[in-house]
């Protein structure tokens, strides 16, 4: 089996260090200590500096190295285990903004960006303005046309970076009547601007990511070149919408090396704290949490990782699969940390002591639910689609490739011109379902066909309800019974990603039962796990912890030794 995690991963680990030395600058206390000063922790962005971070950024063609979006993930969630306010603060954001030029700016406009990030530089994405949250239709800030210039007017608030980006790409109001053709992107080199005419607004403070550099930038009549919009005047709402397909899958699919350190700090703390005359981690209400919290972490990894090669494979379908990844995949972390947190009791709560990083990461994490795109957002993305996917794919549809669930296989290049708005009826995730269960099976997964058989006659089941789902129950105003059907479809998604990368794994553990039935169980109810099921998790998470491997799908090696104290 080739390795998931791809060698410049395991290169970054290196360079940032043990963790549990007192003396790294890159190490757990050093980051625990720019978290009480609210600073980004500037010995780590050297370190992503000399590592050349932005690199991974940066299509090929433009001099980097973002040729798989799943590579790319791997290498940030060693970013995330170590830092999530670097992951964020150094990386994810710069990403953000480069991928709506690599959707729809033009080659200068690209090899411009490219340069600013491949020398250390940093890009915003200005979308953001409080009085309209995610509603990116209800964006105020103007850009009125001037003779061949833009005049930017308006705020820009609660936006990563923007204080000391050098490139801002922003959404801007080019037409005042309402629709989908009123707004444009527009890359703005703030190094050019004029002086006067803008004016930085005081940092937003935050209870989590506190080193991050949330401000906000107001401009008045400020005048830039025609030239800066990124793809034909009125397409950004279209553009942003696109670019958010790739953003919002790998972005929550990063987050998941925060549930592994926190997961690697609760097994740290359990196995040394002793209670009731033994170690609490022989407690079994212990054992059955942290199996399950690994379960969810495998369930997470999973839909995130068949979400990421779909941007290769069937990227005209990623609009559906990348709002059922932000929004499965966020709930799950969070979840899975509220559960730990239970766990560790008054310790999650100390700033201090071998546990604190704990309390860092739980705070750090929240903004994984409503950050860039909120989960509520997501379902109601998904709304209007299901009718369509239910008529045309979940039962007779074309099957996925196997490629998308074979993990250690190749993939063709991230081809931007492939996103569509909608995915008109095509889902070939859900409909490898039914052509799974019409294929050969191993007799060790008898109970694997069980459930997958159960899930297809619930997929049916949802098919019947989308099919006639009316017009009225598509957009916001959707009754509660139409946003579960969106949950309802998310989470069956989840279950099948979970069994097709069974199926097509040569790693003697994810091809085995325990994790797949693990996963399912916890998809459909609260209640404990099966005894055989929970004794398997159990011993692949200590045998994780021992030899220093991720608790992720890719169980890849931790050097040197990710520990967490202080």
């Amino acid at each position: 089996m080739k390795p998931l995690v791809p060698e410049r991963a395991g290169a970054l680990g290196r360079l940032l260090g043990d963790p549990a030395d007192p003396a790294n600058p890159v190490g757990t206390r050093a980051v625990l200590d720019a978290d009480e000063r609210g600073e980004m922790l500037e010995a780590g962005e050297r370190a992503l500096d000399a590592y050349g971070l932005n690199a991974e950024f940066v299509p090929p063609e433009y001099g980097g190295r973002l040729t798989r979006a799943d590579h790319l993930v791997e290498v940030m969630r060693t970013v995330y285990r170590r830092d999530p306010v670097l992951g964020l603060g150094y990386g994810a954001s710069s990403f953000i903004a480069g991928v709506n030029v690599w959707t729809a700016g033009g080659p200068e406009q690209a090899a411009r960006v490219a340069d600013l990030l491949l020398t250390g530089r940093k890009v915003a994405v200005a979308f953001h303005e409080l009085a309209h949250g995610n509603d990116m239709a209800g964006t105020e800030f103007a850009a009125a046309a001037d003779g061949e210039h833009l005049r930017l007017s308006g705020r820009k608030e609660v936006v990563t970076n923007i204080s000391r980006a050098q490139a801002l790409v922003v959404l801007a109001r080019t037409a005042p009547r309402p629709g989908p053709r009123s707004h444009s992107l527009v890359l703005v080199d703030r190094a050019a601007l004029p002086g006067d005419g803008i004016r930085d607004l005081p940092r937003f403070t935050t209870v989590g990511m506190r080193g991050l550099q949330l401000g906000g930038l107001e401009f008045e009549a400020v005048q830039v070149p025609g030239s800066a919009v990124l793809g034909p005047v009125g397409t950004g709402l279209e553009t942003a919408l696109k670019a958010l397909q790739i953003t919002r899958t790998t972005l929550p699919a990063m987050a998941s090396g925060v549930l592994d350190t926190a997961l690697r700090t609760a097994v740290d703390h359990l196995s040394s704290r002793t209670l009731y005359g033994g170690a609490a981690i022989g407690i079994p209400h212990v054992r059955s949490v942290l199996a399950g919290v690994f379960a969810d972490l495998l369930r997470a990894e999973a839909v995130s990782a068949v979400g990421t090669r779909a941007l290769h494979l069937v990227p005209e379908s990623a609009s559906v699969y990348s709002a059922a990844v932000k929004y499965t995949v966020s709930k799950l972390l969070l979840d899975a940390l509220d559960r730990l947190a239970e766990l560790l009791g008054a310790h999650f709560y100390l700033r201090e002591g071998p546990s604190a990083i704990f309390q860092k990461l739980l705070r750090d994490l929240a903004p994984v639910g409503f950050g860039h795109i909120a989960r509520a957002a997501c379902q109601m993305s998904l709304l209007p689609q299901l009718p369509l996917l239910a008529r045309r794919s979940w039962t007779t549809g074309a099957p996925a490739p196997d490629t998308l669930f074979a993990l250690d296989t190749d993939l063709p290049a991230l081809r931007y011109d492939r996103l569509t708005l909608q995915a008109a009826g095509r889902d070939p995730l859900a409909a490898s379902l039914a052509a799974a269960l019409d294929g050969p099976w191993d007799r060790q997964h008898r109970e694997v066909r069980a459930v997958a058989e159960a899930d297809l006659a619930e997929l049916g089941e949802l098919a019947r309800a989308c099919a006639t789902l009316p017009v009225t129950e598509w957009g916001v105003d959707a009754s509660p019974g139409a946003y579960d059907l969106a949950d309802r479809y998310s989470t069956l998604l989840t279950r099948i990603c979970c069994l097709q990368i069974l199926r097509r794994s040569t790693d003697p553990f994810l091809a085995g039962p325990a994790w797949m039935l693990a996963a399912a169980h916890r998809a459909r109810r609260r209640s404990p796990l099966p005894g055989p099921v929970e004794g398997a998790l159990f011993d692949e998470l200590l045998d994780r912890h021992r030899d220093h491997r991720s608790f992720g799908l890719a169980a890849g090696p931790l050097l040197p030794r990710e520990e967490t104290t202080r």
